[in-house]
């Protein structure tokens, strides 16, 4: 056995017990125990760090701590472009797509209404979860912090908010995804990427107040559904409102 001590930051710090939140505290370790080990056993999944320093180095997961080591966890820099420095895995996933789990339905349906590639099923189980994310490099967004501690998961997200509006906030800022989004470009029901459609192409599926009122429309190949700028769609908008940049919302 041996000791070490940890400080972690920043929201991290939510998954550790309060006396050990922003503060530097002393932790016994088994013998050969790895720098996930010991993070994931004080309680944070290894898919929330983003750069672990050992006594002021950068190193991976599969460190192996000795006696005395100092230990920093760091979580996502959204704003700083850590890359150089990066040990924890090969390849930083940026491209913003997503799976969501059985929980969060409400969080993917904004996801796709914010555009992003957001892949949801309430009857895909945890192993269909990762093997998903590992096929297509989708990001893993979750509130089970179990499925995020499975080994084979490179890329995922806790989401600490429990209703879907605070949920698409936290993870557009946490994950710096305002200047990629592109509202209305996805289909909500299917995630299918939609595109726009005259109005007599659609005619024949559209209620006949909306055929009076609306001239804009777009349509999803892949399902067959038709979008428009109605009452429901103004009640989105306002949910981006002051979400993504003011050009990104009308």
């Amino acid at each position: 056995m041996v000791a070490a001590t940890f400080r972690f930051y920043e929201e991290l710090n939510d998954f550790l017990p309060p006396e050990r939140r922003r503060v530097t505290f002393a932790s016994p370790c088994a013998e050969g125990a790895t720098a996930k080990h010991m993070i994931e056993a004080l309680g944070v999944p290894h898919t929330e760090v983003e750069l672990i320093l050992v006594n002021g180095e950068s190193v991976g997961f599969d460190h192996r701590l000795e006696e005395g080591d100092r230990v920093a966890v760091y979580p996502c820099f959204e704003a700083l472009d850590v890359t150089p420095l990066l040990r924890v895995r090969a390849h930083p996933l940026r491209d913003p797509r997503f799976i969501a789990d059985a929980h969060l339905g409400g969080l993917a349906r904004l996801l796709r209404m914010a555009g992003f590639d957001t892949v949801y099923d309430n009857h895909r189980d945890n192993a269909g979860i990762v093997a998903l994310s590992l096929a297509e490099g989708r990001t893993i967004l979750s509130r089970d912090r179990e499925l995020l501690k499975r080994r084979a998961v490179s890329h995922g997200c806790y989401v600490h908010a429990i209703a879907p509006p605070a949920q698409l906030r936290e993870i557009v800022e946490r994950l710096d995804l305002a200047r990629a989004a592109r509202p209305f470009s996805r289909c909500l029901r299917c995630n299918a990427p939609l595109r726009p459609a005259a109005k007599a192409e659609v005619a024949a599926r559209l209620p006949a107040r909306v055929y009076a009122d609306q001239e804009r429309f777009s349509t999803c190949d892949v399902c067959g559904r038709v979008y428009w700028e109605g009452s429901h769609w103004r009640a989105m908008r306002r949910v981006l409102a002051g979400l993504l940049p003011a050009r990104q919302e009308n």
